[in-house]
């Protein structure tokens, strides 16, 4: 059974999520700050049927901003200050709902109903094997052809309470969709608050057994979208072990210490100090976390841009993070402004493990009738002086 844990929102109304403590889209001075967290609703396109695509923007008191989109749940954009008070989005983005349309790289995109992969493009709940979408040679990969990623959420339901401004999507699963068992009402709220918080949260409800395991699949790059690549980024990451996985991704089943590898970042080290050392020179790994039994999200990661000077922390309640370089983005994806390259952006995916349904040393993704899924990820902006 997934781990519980303790919900911080219900419905639309809202409670100032503040993390533990711990060790357009371009750049602006931003001159004319809100007195209080708020949340704008505009129109940002039509899907291929007509379908109207709104975005919401949060903005707290702080000046600091986060747009969705209704479209895949999509965090488009998350602007937050450098050491110089100027503005930038520390996410990358596209310009129009329009771009997004032609396709990208999940740019911040919700992943399911599975993220990451599925050997095999099958697995097996209660004795009854389930045969999924194959979308990656013989496996499955981020919830299939048409993942949460490419789906327009029914309703979006905004809030502003108590210092944040918030907004709550929601989706409905058909059974049998991409292959999965069960239909699977899910909702995702973005809350951001006065206290430079971002927090993602995750609920679903099932009718049948089945498998579910939700990202965020946003690229961070806190020098600004467009300003280079990650390499130069300094991570600490909670984590003393990892999985190690075969040639298509698929985890072997071996949890692994990260001592005396390129994957330790127990203590800070530049993303590219040892990625030469990796093979394929690129991080795309699964992390395993440290066990949280609080049922509060837990930190596990603090990002640091020294140029900018901008600090990003995270906590969840998740088991596992994929790290994940981006070496294969291109110039191809680019905004009117700048074009992307490799290394661009950095990934930090809180999820279950990849093929948790085939592997039964991992922890469980079943989600079965009368439970309730709920996971959290928190996202804590700073400035490093």
């Amino acid at each position: 059974m997934i781990r519980s844990v303790h919900i911080l929102i219900i419905a639309s109304l809202v409670v100032s999520v503040s993390p533990p403590e711990a060790g357009s889209a371009g750049r602006t001075s931003q001159t004319n700050k809100p007195t209080k967290a708020t949340v704008a609703k505009a129109v940002a396109g039509k899907t291929p049927g007509g379908a109207e695509v709104n975005e919401y923007t949060l903005t707290n008191a702080n000046g600091l901003e986060a747009k969705v989109l209704t479209y895949g749940a999509t965090l488009t954009t998350v602007k937050t200050p450098d050491r110089e008070g100027k503005f930038e989005s520390v996410t990358l983005y596209l310009d129009s709902f329009d771009d997004y349309l032609k396709g990208h790289p999940l740019f911040g995109s919700v992943v399911g109903r599975f993220a990451n992969r599925i050997a095999g493009a099958q697995f097996a709940i209660d004795g009854v094997t389930y045969k999924v979408t194959p979308n990656a040679g013989a496996n499955h990969i981020h919830g299939g052809q048409e993942g949460f990623h490419k789906l327009l959420w029914w309703q979006a339901d905004s809030f502003q309470k108590n210092g944040a401004a918030g907004v709550t999507l929601r989706h409905t699963s058909p059974d049998g969709n991409e292959g999965y068992p069960g239909k699977l009402d899910v909702t995702v709220t973005y809350v951001l608050t006065n206290d430079d918080v971002l927090s993602v949260i995750y609920t679903a409800t099932t009718d049948k057994a089945t498998v579910l395991n939700l990202t965020n699949h946003a690229y961070w790059n806190l020098g600004g979208a467009g300003s280079g690549d990650v390499l130069g980024h300094i991570l600490m990451l909670d984590a003393d072990s990892y999985l190690p996985s075969d040639e298509a991704k698929i985890p072997t089943g071996e949890i692994r210490s990260v001592k005396g590898t390129p994957m330790d970042f127990t203590m800070p080290q530049t993303i590219g100090s040892r990625i030469k050392q990796v093979e394929g020179e690129n991080y795309d790994h699964c992390y395993v976390l440290k066990e949280n039994k609080s049922g509060k999200p837990a930190f596990f990661a603090r990002v640091v841009e020294p140029k900018s000077g901008r600090v990003m922390e995270l906590f969840t309640t998740q088991p596992g993070v994929q790290l994940y370089t981006a070496k294969g983005l291109s110039s191809n994806l680019k905004t009117s402004r700048f074009a992307y390259g490799p290394y661009h952006g950095l990934c930090l995916e809180t999820q279950h493990y990849p093929d948790a349904p085939n592997k039964s040393n991992f922890p469980s993704t079943v989600l079965r009738p009368g439970e309730t899924f709920r996971q959290t990820t928190i996202y804590k902006f700073s400035v490093q002086k």
